[in-house]
């Protein structure tokens, strides 16, 4: 199959997705209302209530949610062929992911701003609010461990590209302050950046920056001081206004995106490479996995994610100009996200095998077991975009450190997001357990203490996911990766059950928002147990007695969360049907007592 034909299907059914559904849900499920004042304007602070022009805001959306997920999962799901990934990655950004996050934006901006796992105190129950904060606290905790052990390793194989990365912060700070206290137009400082990133790409390959002295004089391994130097970055980063780094970096990183995108297909086309990989794998390896649930969790982002929704409604909402700025921002950023994963479809099935001719090595012997597809996928990526770069004259080694820098700059600005993000989450649990403490108490003081101050929470939402990425064996990296996506899964399925009882209630058909939820609940439920007999059966301690209680405690908190959502649901279709029966029986009377004329 020649790889520019999935890519123009692709393509051309994310337009039409984006021309004609989501105008739909704007108007018949949503109903945006271009007169409604948002919280970036009632709340404003200066700080994370900021008005933002629609591109600015669209660009954060976008490069928060776009990060590493939609890269790595497809480069490892195409072990069961690439026709189904493709089929998961297109329907479910059309159907789900673009209901999902545009959904998770505007019932955050209708309900000042807040947290989605907030939200479902006041949309489902106030049980709910607790048992969403606690799933979402586990699911950035694995989101930031894992996405700092993909940097970290693609810092350690491809040192070229440290230093373009690093330049990208003072950058973006420089871009922040012209914009912000200028009042200028973003596009020409972010574009001017950008150019500066990239005339560092010789310099990094003249002046590699490796940590490995600093790992020898402390007897560590490399791996240990990028995670330290990664995670004390986003703890300082994770801190400033939204206007001075997250804003800026995300612009630039827009375009970066857009660029990339940009080589990857005029790669595809000027290359005409083939597909290499079979549609469908018949023959796979003894002890593969079946494709059913996990296809479903291990492309997570690229078809629906349940981080998505605490991006919406944690900083998306809070900088949004006007409500009808939310289809614009959440449906076209997952059709953007669905096109990454698309490439990284095409890079890890025809680019990888141009890339210096793979040394003679068939498509199958690179994935030619499940351990070997969940080996290194950002690295098959990386050389699968430098395959497609080489069909348009870059460099193999240029296109290399490119591919990295594209990567790493994706998945950081995730990384710095779902840090904020857990900062939140951790002051919201703390808010809540302050309330049920006793006044005065030990644990009234400390859990109020925690509410108050955004750097002993920072700390926190810090430690804890670096804690996780140093376990022994590195599992962060690979196992964790399944556990992941079914808790990302399965906060999307939640995300769109607070959704769908929020539409039920404004008298609106939730249909198309119950769809992808059953789906959603369904796989990850089973998915959920799959792991969990693997866990227990495995001679690794660390699946035995750390990932097979992490994935109990997710499924209870799953099912106690699904039965509230559904007790939610009937209750907003009854009150519903009640007050259909009201009105009918008030205008009915109205036209008996009517005198005849």
């Amino acid at each position: 199959m020649p790889a520019v034909a999935v890519l123009l299907g692709a393509l051309a059914l994310f337009a039409l997705g984006y021309r004609f559904y989501s105008v739909y849900l704007a108007k018949r499920v949503y109903g945006l209302d271009p007169n409604f004042v948002t919280p970036a304007h009632t709340l404003k602070d200066g700080v994370d209530y900021v008005p933002t022009n629609k591109h600015i805001v669209f660009a954060h959306h976008f490069i928060s949610v776009a990060g590493a997920a939609p890269i790595v999962g497809p480069a490892i799901a195409v072990f069961w062929g690439w026709g189904p990934a493709l089929l998961w990655v297109v329907l479910g950004t059309i159907f789900a992911s673009g209901a999902h996050d545009f959904g998770s934006i505007v019932v955050s901006v209708r309900h000042k701003g807040r947290s989605i796992g907030s939200l479902a105190s006041d949309v489902i129950s106030a049980r709910a609010r607790i048992l969403f904060l606690l799933i979402i606290f586990f699911l950035v905790t694995m989101v930031n461990a894992v996405f700092a052990v993909i940097i970290a390793g693609l810092f350690i194989d491809n040192p070229s590209a440290v230093l373009p990365v690093l330049v990208t912060i003072p950058l973006a700070i420089g871009v922040g302050q012209v914009v912000y206290r200028r009042r200028t137009a973003a596009l020409l400082p972010s574009v001017i950046a950008l150019v500066i990133v990239y005339a560092c790409i010789p310099l990094g390959e003249m002046f590699p920056i490796t940590v490995d002295p600093v790992a020898g004089a402390l007897g560590v391994e490399p791996a240990f001081v990028w995670l330290v130097l990664i995670f004390t970055y986003t703890f300082f980063t994770s801190r400033l206004p939204v206007w001075m780094l997250l804003q800026p970096r995300d612009y630039i990183n827009q375009h970066q995106m857009m660029l990339a995108l940009l080589v990857i297909m005029a790669g595809v086309v000027v290359g005409m490479n083939t597909i290499e990989a079979p549609a469908f794998r018949g023959d796979l390896p003894e002890g593969s996995p079946s494709i059913f649930p996990l296809l479903f969790i291990t492309i997570a982002c690229g078809a629906v994610s349940g981080f998505h929704s605490l991006v919406s409604s944690g900083t998306t909402s809070k900088q949004l100009d006007k409500e009808t700025d939310a289809r614009y921002v959440g449906y076209l950023s997952s059709l953007g996200e669905g096109t990454l994963a698309v490439c990284s479809i095409l890079a890890c099935t025809a680019g990888i095998m141009v890339f210096s001719a793979n040394q003679g090595m068939a498509w199958s012997d690179i994935y030619v077991d499940w351990t070997a597809a969940g080996t290194g996928p950002a690295g098959k990526f990386v050389q699968g975009v430098a395959g497609f770069a080489g069909n348009i004259g870059v460099p193999e080694n240029l296109g290399l450190v490119f591919a990295t820098v594209v990567i790493v700059s994706f998945a950081a600005t995730s990384l710095d997001t779902a840090v904020r993000l857990q900062r939140y989450t951790v002051q919201e649990i703390s808010s809540i357990v302050a309330d049920k403490a006793s006044e005065g108490g030990t644990v009234h003081r400390v859990f109020t203490f925690l509410t108050r101050s955004a750097t002993v929470s920072t700390l926190l939402a810090v430690l804890i996911p670096f804690a996780l990425a140093l376990v022994p064996g590195n599992f962060a990296a690979g196992t964790l990766w399944q556990l992941f996506g079914t808790t990302n899964q399965l906060t999307a399925g939640l995300a769109l059950a607070v959704i769908a009882v929020w539409v039920t209630k404004r008298g609106r058909n939730p249909i198309v928002v119950l769809v992808p939820l059953v789906f959603l609940v369904a796989m990850t439920s089973w998915a959920l147990v799959v792991q969990l007999m693997g866990f227990l059966g495995s001679d690794d301690p660390m699946q035995r007695f750390v990932l097979a209680p992490l994935d109990i405690a997710i499924f209870g908190l799953a099912v106690w969360m699904t039965v509230e959502a559904a007790i939610a649901l009937r209750k907003a279709f009854a009150d519903r049907s009640t007050a259909k029966a009201e009105e009918t029986a008030e205008a009915a009377t109205t036209e008996d007592t009517e005198p005849t004329p």
